[in-house]
């Protein structure tokens, strides 16, 4: 491992950052309807599709901290979801803010969670990529050359037969999980409230 003096990521600041971004983006969610009117089937089927991808995000989650808690930092992780691509703790975690966007009733919302959950990452793991490459050298630029930055790539895919965990990291990835799936009767409060005031500066697809 090289010596640098590049310093970690703030994982706090981003989470931080996360919260206040969506915290302000909560006007524009209540006061913007679905173009397929809550309840009807249309919107039942969108919604579904919406948790799919939410689970998916959230299981994306806890495999990709099987493979990086325990050695997070320290070594460079390239095996499963990591041999896909750099970021799969982000690019699942995109996923999952664009399922719960989609489980509001449009893809409108899909694109703006997901897409504000994207920006805020990318800053990030382009950052962790910059800590990285100062401590792991050519071992990282390699890894570079050969997996995608965000996008996963399957053809890639590569796992040891054993993986040894870190139980913090599991422990703190499944309290995440908790805050993911707290969406659920959020984004039905969202809907009683949206049908309650029947009210909208404007209807999305």
């Amino acid at each position: 491992m090289a010596a640098t003096s590049v310093l970690p990521v703030d994982q706090k600041k981003r989470i931080l950052v996360i919260r206040v971004v969506f915290l302000a983006a909560l006007p524009l969610i209540l006061f913007v309807q679905p173009r397929l009117a809550i309840g009807t089937f249309g919107h039942e089927v969108v919604e579904a599709a919406g948790l799919m991808l939410l689970l998916v995000g959230v299981l994306g989650r806890l495999w990709s901290i099987l493979y990086v808690g325990a050695v997070k930092n320290q070594e460079l992780m390239r095996s499963g979801p990591y041999s896909m691509t750099r970021n799969p703790l982000y690019f699942f975690s995109t996923l999952g803010m664009a399922g719960i966007g989609l489980m509001l009733g449009a893809a409108f919302f899909a694109v703006l969670l997901g897409g504000l959950t994207f920006a805020i990452l990318y800053v990030t793991a382009t950052r962790e990529a910059a800590f990285l490459r100062a401590t792991f050298g050519e071992a990282y630029t390699a890894y570079e050359r050969d997996v995608p930055f965000f996008w996963p790539d399957p053809r890639l895919y590569k796992s040891s037969d054993t993986v040894t965990f870190n139980s913090r990291a599991l422990r703190n990835t499944l309290f995440d999980a908790l805050g993911f799936l707290v969406a659920i009767p959020i984004v039905e409060l969202i809907d009683a409230l949206k049908t309650s005031m029947d009210f909208a500066l404007f209807t999305v697809f």
